[in-house]
């Protein structure tokens, strides 16, 4: 006659076999080996504890070379990330580098909006990617919100129109369009923030369920100089103080911390304290250029799910996920 031990073992390596191999659910393990839903939930959770289960997940060797579970997972502990997806194409400023970046980003994206979400996001290459990149009608939102200003003195094409209709259209969603320039001088940044037409963009930018957007880099080779919306000197300027990189016109320190130039007080965009709270922040981005601006917007806790391609991902390891601090001066101490 088998002991109680047996029977127990026995009983534990039956529930186990249903509910992994068989795939019984709790209720029918339950009525099948006549024990309570709670007690074929402990018998399972059990067996896994006891090592009686072992789990493997087996990618297929034709795709091993272009799935990066680990290096994802190792990002999402080190930065304290919901997700990250991480791309072979590497985003070089060509229009591939973008399209695998916006393929991903939309994969991400169509995950996580609901109905009643409204989608906030920034202008540039790779949100206009993702734009493009939404297929048919497998999310929806309620709306779709520009999140920063991009009116420019110059023919520079944003990509806004692309962006918001584009979004707009495939997502089911409401436009809402931010009629403004990212910079302005201070007292017409208050007088559009009190017009009810500007307003009513901005507060529904600040309020996003999701926000989606890219990083700059603080160079001649950005997307803001290359618009003509700062010069050579507001980027010597931004250097010397420490700055990184931009999201939405608004500047970060290496730490992710916003940094306080003759731009503070003329942006018209959703502030970086507003992105930080968001409960959804998609960041997009890669390549050798912006590898210090996707860091400091990381340490920043700037961003909740990362797209980005092998490149950055591997540098972006071998990093620290906070700057170290300066250690007192026995002086100090």
């Amino acid at each position: 006659m088998p002991d109680d031990s047996a029977q127990d073992l026995r009983l534990l390596v039956r529930a186990a076999t249903m509910y992994h191999l068989e795939g019984a659910t709790q209720a029918e393990i339950a009525a099948r080996l006549g024990v309570s839903r709670p007690t074929a939930g402990r018998l399972v959770a059990r067996a896994r504890a006891q090592g009686l289960v072992r789990i493997v997940v087996e990618v297929p060797p034709h795709l091993s070379d272009s799935v990066h579970t680990e290096l994802e997972r190792e990002l999402e502990r080190r930065f304290s990330l919901d997700e990250v997806l991480v791309i072979d194409d590497e985003v070089d400023g060509s229009r591939g580098g973008y399209a695998a970046l916006g393929r991903a980003g939309a994969s991400v994206l169509t995950r996580r909006l609901t109905p009643p979400d409204t989608l906030g996001f920034t202008w540039g290459p790779e949100t206009v990617a993702v734009a493009d990149a939404l297929g048919g009608r497998s999310a929806s939102c309620l709306r779709v919100v520009q999140m920063d200003g991009s009116v420019s003195t110059t023919d520079y094409q944003t990509g806004v129109e692309r962006i918001l209709t584009g979004c707009a259209q495939r997502l089911s969603a409401r436009p809402l369009r931010l009629t403004a320039p990212l910079y302005a001088d201070t007292g017409t940044v208050s007088a559009l923030e009190a017009d009810s037409i500007v307003s009513q963009a901005l507060t529904a930018a600040r309020e996003s369920d999701v926000m989606m957007f890219g990083v700059g880099t603080v160079s001649t080779s950005g997307t803001l100089f290359a618009g003509a919306f700062v010069d050579a000197a507001v980027l010597d300027e931004l250097a010397d103080l420490g700055a990184v990189g931009e999201i939405g016109g608004h500047f970060y320190d290496a730490g992710g911390r916003p940094v306080v130039s003759s731009l503070t007080g003329r942006t018209v965009s959703v502030g970086l304290d507003v992105v930080r709270a968001c409960p959804t922040t998609i960041l997009l981005s890669g390549g050798p250029p912006r590898y210090e601006s996707i860091l400091g917007a990381l340490r920043g806790g700037l961003a909740t799910v990362l797209v980005t391609d092998i490149g950055c991902a591997t540098w972006l390891a071998g990093q620290e996920p906070a700057l170290a601090t300066t250690p007192k001066r026995k002086a100090d101490q």
